[in-house]
Formats: C-alpha cells, sequence, structure tokens
C-alpha cells in the first residue's frame, strides 16, 4: 500500500491511551509531518499487516517515516524529536535504557492498555480541522 505523506502513525482507535497519544502529537505537531491511521480502518489495518503486526492483536506501535518503519519505543522517540527542545531531549535521554528493556515495558503496557486506560465503544472521531490528517 502506497501513502502519500512520509510520516504516518498507525494507532488503536479504540484505546484511550492511544487517543491521548494522538490528540498530544497533534497539539505539538505545529508544522502537521504526522498523519495518522486508525488500525480499526482498511489502511491502518493494511499498513500492519505490511510490517509483519497482527492487526487483530497489535502490541506495537507502528510510525512509518520516509519508506521505513519503526515499532515500540524507537517509533515514540521519533515522534518526540520533532517537538520541542523538552520532548527531543525526552527522545535522547531514552537511549540511556537499553532497548530490549524499553521495548519490554512498552510491549506489556501496551498488551493491558485497556485495562488500565479503558476502551472506546467508537474510534477517535478528529476534528473537523484536524480530519484531513487522518487516512481512512
Amino acid at each position: 500500500m502506497k501513502v502519500e505523506s512520509n510520516s504516518v502513525i498507525v494507532f488503536d482507535g479504540a484505546c484511550v491511551l492511544c487517543s491521548r497519544w494522538v490528540s498530544f502529537v497533534l497539539r505539538h505537531d505545529r508544522r502537521g509531518v504526522f498523519r495518522f491511521a486508525a488500525m480499526q480502518s482498511a489502511t491502518g489495518h493494511d499498513l500492519l499487516r505490511e510490517h509483519g503486526i497482527d492487526p487483530h492483536d497489535p502490541v506495537s506501535f507502528l510510525l512509518l517515516e520516509q519508506g521505513r518503519a519503526y515499532t515500540d519505543t524507537d517509533a515514540i522517540a521519533r515522534v518526540l524529536l520533532n517537538f520541542g527542545f523538552l520532548w527531543r531531549s525526552i527522545a535522547r535521554s531514552m537511549r540511556i535504557v537499553p532497548r530490549p528493556m524499553r521495548d519490554a515495558s512498552y510491549r506489556w503496557l501496551a498488551r493491558n492498555r485497556y485495562r488500565f486506560f479503558g476502551r472506546r465503544e467508537v474510534c477517535l472521531v478528529p476534528s473537523a480541522s484536524d480530519a484531513e490528517r487522518f487516512l481512512s
């Protein structure tokens, strides 16, 4: 599947934590770098499958950036590097913790996201001003 935007975040539209992450990115992405695809959409589902992630049981965050795929904490850090000084500093400091440890913690949280943060009955619906940034 060919996606027009250089940077696409595939997220779980039913997950409260994931929806908050998308809201955070929208708030801080002043240049409009990122586009979004809910895993429940045809585009999100196909992108997850293309990159080896089970779209019915995703335990990873997927970022597509200039033709490359990033997952887990590397994906999160790459997103944060696009924001202000504080967020870039946090992203860089994540490297202090070895990647296997970071990713194991992230995947544990991802597996338990509904239990800890809840689940929406309906996928995140973007505001009219943000709608063009969401892929269907």
